[in-house]
């Protein structure tokens, strides 16, 4: 029995042996992280790809704790962050300007190069937060691209660690009812190294390899954004429609949940870290709330819970 289309992260690897791969399909996921914001378009559609692309990277990584992305523009989207733990929890949140966004829109002519008409200037920084024990790692790119793939690419080749292209898309699909629904679909290809050494950024390695390679690159080139968002196309057959002819092996999916980690100990926590007079400056009405800019749970302390808060 295959497991269900949606909400997953599929290995595979092409019996070449040249490349390996992943393949990202969100649903439901990406359905309760954008709706439960109302986003508009634009910025829901570049935040899905961030979550794509954020699950996508993240299996590239050896890491026990939190790996995420942000982009930081000076565009109308300020900001867009996405992360994913080591168990699959997945979240993401979006910081714009409505009256900057509305007049930097002109139809659908965002979608061709929506980085440098949305985000503007800053930079796309990938961090790896495995606890207080441990350094972070943080890579940053400046946001040189026209869409958000460009930028990951720009990633890739800086770090000189391995090559590897991505391929990601989001988009309203019509579901089972006829109304549209959120999903997110995302191709990552990567080359792997030469046995007994490594195979760095620039470097050639055998013909059957390079043409491998360049196969591998060409048939990713053949899929389409609708096949990757195709709810009824299964990620088995999915891959097998691109890469049949160079074999493809497929290895057990991890499973993907939108889950975010804010809760009222930390809120607490944060609270403290501030002098209760500034906290009491921020009350609305007669209580403090704290929104989580995730999930969008508000956290409301009224007078005596503040006081209990500063007991300790």
């Amino acid at each position: 029995m295959r497991e269900p289309p949606d909400d997953l992260l599929q290995s595979f690897q092409l019996e070449t042996g040249v490349v390996r791969g992943r393949l990202v399909r969100l649903g439901p996921l990406v359905g309760e992280t954008l709706d439960r914001h109302d986003y508009p378009e634009p910025v829901a559609t570049l935040l899905g790809e961030m979550l794509g692309l954020a699950a996508l990277v993240s299996a590239t990584l050896k890491f026990d704790g939190v790996f995420s992305i942000q982009a930081k523009g000076d565009g109308p989207i300020k900001m867009l962050v996405a992360d994913i733990t080591t168990e699959g929890g997945m979240r993401g949140y979006a910081q714009f300007d409505a009256e900057s966004l509305a007049e930097k829109l002109n139809g659908d002519a965002w979608r061709t190069s929506p980085v440098p008409r949305l985000l503007g200037a800053g930079y796309l920084a990938f961090t790896v937060d495995q606890g207080p024990d441990t350094a972070r790692f943080q890579g940053i790119v400046e946001l040189n691209g026209a869409t958000l793939a460009d930028c990951a690419h720009a990633y890739i080749r800086q770090s000189e660690q391995f090559q590897a292209v991505v391929k990601i898309t989001a988009g309203r699909v019509a579901g089972d009812g006829g109304a549209p629904a959120w999903r997110v679909g995302g191709l990552m290809i990567q080359r792997l190294p030469e046995k007994g050494r490594s195979l760095m950024s620039g470097e050639f390695g055998d013909d059957d390899a390079e043409d491998s390679w360049a196969r591998a690159l060409a048939l990713m080139g053949s899929c389409s954004d609708g096949e990757l968002l195709d709810a009824g196309l299964h990620p088995h057959d999915l891959l097998f429609r691109l890469f049949h002819e160079e074999g493809v092996r497929v290895f057990d999916p991890e499973r993907l949940q939108m889950k975010c980690r804010c809760s009222q100990t930390k809120v607490i926590n944060m609270l403290r870290s501030f002098p209760r007079g500034e906290i009491e400056s921020l009350k609305v009405g007669d209580k403090v709330v704290v929104t989580c800019e995730f999930c969008g749970t508000d956290y409301r302390f009224d007078e005596s819970a503040l006081d209990e808060v500063y007991a300790v």
